[in-house]
């Protein structure tokens, strides 16, 4: 599901932006999780009887889908994307004290 990334907020700081030395699989990964950090948040700031659709992946069709089946799949999805930003994190971390 894309939606666009107007609007973020900056409320978690486990996931700090990139920096000057950052490799551009990290950032492209940083810019994700924000884009996904807002999915989460419109769909749990949605009211229960909304109607939302899914996007039909390469494609410009969009299906009805459960609320909470697609908040639960966005958020599997942003955790597995923090999971793989902080084994980055790590093992920068990791090449700098060798």
């Amino acid at each position: 599901m894309e939606m666009p990334s107007r609007g973020a907020r900056l409320e978690d700081s486990a996931v700090r932006g990139p920096t000057d030395d950052s490799t551009p699989h990290r950032e492209d990964l940083h810019s994700k999780i924000k884009e996904q950090k807002i999915v989460v948040d419109e769909l749990s700031n949605l009211k229960k009887n909304r109607r939302v659709y899914k996007q039909q992946q390469n494609s410009n069709i969009f299906f009805l889908a459960d609320r909470a089946e697609l908040l639960s799949e966005s958020k599997n999805v942003l955790d597995e994307l923090k999971k793989e930003y902080q084994e980055i994190e790590n093992s920068e971390k990791t090449k700098i004290k060798k």
